[in-house]
């Protein structure tokens, strides 16, 4: 019974401070004081686990408390693994960035060298029609059969025309064509009947082709 009793003031002195209000507890019963002690215990785990939850444990001042805290820690192998693809990448750009240089410069310098010599090898072709031509005119100079001038010029022309041709020059064809803008440029309008209505009556300038590309216009005289 004693044993009971001192059972009963130790239970109700476990969640009443006050000895008079403990040893006041002792009359009830001892289950409701294990019953009273155990809503203690239960409150004060909750406050305390809701305490662990919000109090803040990240050491890293850089970072709020408890971030991060399951991130696995990187090692000193894998920093310097990550200094090196550093250190390669870099290079490697330093590399690129050098060799784009030398081909800008290498590139620059061919498009001049082109710019230079882009008719070289016309020029060179042409070159004999100047060497006909000069004989044509110390022909004219030395003789007066008109047979002979006619001839000699005659095939000089037909030179210049061939070499021309080979390099993709090509002739417009547009007398009694319809009149169109994309390649004619339209000089004047004449009174020309109604069959050559909107026609190319007369050619003033030819117009060429260069690889079946326009590089000038003809100059006609329309029908109206």
């Amino acid at each position: 019974m004693v044993k009971l009793q001192n059972l009963k003031i130790d239970a109700a002195r476990h969640f009443v401070p006050n000895p008079a209000l403990a040893i006041l507890l002792t009359t009830l019963p001892l289950h409701t004081i294990l019953k009273e002690m155990k809503k203690d215990f239960e409150k004060n785990n909750v406050v305390n686990n809701e305490d662990v939850t919000a109090y803040n444990i990240n050491t890293d001042e850089n970072m709020n408390g408890n971030e991060h805290l399951n991130e696995p820690v990187v090692d000193e192998t894998e920093i310097e693994s990550l200094k090196e693809q550093i250190a390669g990448l870099n290079d490697r750009y330093l590399r690129q960035a050098a060799e784009f240089d030398n081909y800008k410069r290498r590139t620059a310098k061919e498009r001049i060298e082109l710019m230079q010599t882009a008719g070289r090898d016309v020029i060179t072709e042409l070159l004999d029609v100047l060497d006909d031509s000069e004989r044509a005119q110390k022909q004219l100079e030395g003789t007066s059969e008109i047979g002979q001038v006619k001839e000699g010029i005659g095939l000089v022309f037909s030179k210049l025309r061939n070499v021309l041709a080979g390099r993709g020059l090509k002739s417009m064809e547009v007398l009694k064509k319809d009149f169109n803008p994309d390649v004619h440029e339209a000089v004047t309008e004449i009174e020309a009947g109604p069959d050559m209505e909107g026609k190319v009556v007369a050619e003033v300038q030819k117009g060429y082709y260069l690889n079946d590309k326009i590089i000038r216009f003809a100059k006609v005289v329309v029908g109206k």
